[in-house]
């Protein structure tokens, strides 16, 4: 382990992706100075992802990001070794994005509508969670309409139900079950998988 470590701090041919998997990995072995090179690696990726995003607000920027590491810190015993890990902390940093943009929508005089942000949530900087984008719609497209329809436009599009009700046609207790049902299989479909 020492050496994987030692490899992802000072090897250039080394991915983004496997560097910071193998010092979290070694973190959550006991390794505190892996830890804290992955800490320190992630909160430079998270600072230009945030800034990109919030070209106009730089102020801000800081405070998210100490935001989703200490999400990433409490999360970590959640993560699977199997799965990109980029993808699942962008995921959570888009997460803290949504919130703060949400909380400064509602405190702002303007009331700016999380609507004009959409784009920012829409791409991701790494490969994997394109890959993973990927990986899902495989994967709802083995789905029924009855459930794959309910779990895109809830799920990933943010509609409430009543609204997906109306849009497919089902009822709301229809769409709720899909979901469930839908997200039931697609899960069995990933243990499959893995």
């Amino acid at each position: 382990m020492k050496r994987l470590i030692e490899k992802a701090e000072t090897e250039p041919g080394m991915s983004v992706e496997e560097r910071l998997k193998v010092l979290l990995l070694a973190g959550l072995d006991g390794n505190e100075n892996a830890y804290h090179a992955f800490l320190n690696e992630l909160s430079g990726r998270l600072r230009a992802y945030v800034r990109k995003r919030l070209f106009h607000l730089h102020d801000e920027v800081e405070d998210i990001v100490q935001e989703t590491l200490l999400a990433v810190h409490n999360a970590r015993h959640t993560y699977r070794t199997g799965e990109p890990l980029t993808a699942w902390i962008y995921a959570i940093a888009r997460y803290k994005l949504m919130d703060f943009l949400r909380m400064r929508s509602r405190h702002d005089a303007f009331n700016e509508p999380l609507d004009d942000y959409v784009d920012i949530f829409s791409t991701c900087d790494e490969e994997p969670a394109n890959d993973a984008k990927r990986d899902i719609g495989v994967l709802l497209e083995q789905l029924p309409d009855k459930q794959r329809l309910p779990i895109v436009h809830v799920k990933l599009q943010g509609l409430s139900v009543a609204e997906t009700a109306q849009l497919t046609g089902l009822s709301e207790s229809a769409v709720k079950i899909g979901i469930h049902r839908g997200l039931k299989s697609l899960a069995a479909k990933i243990r499959l998988f893995s």
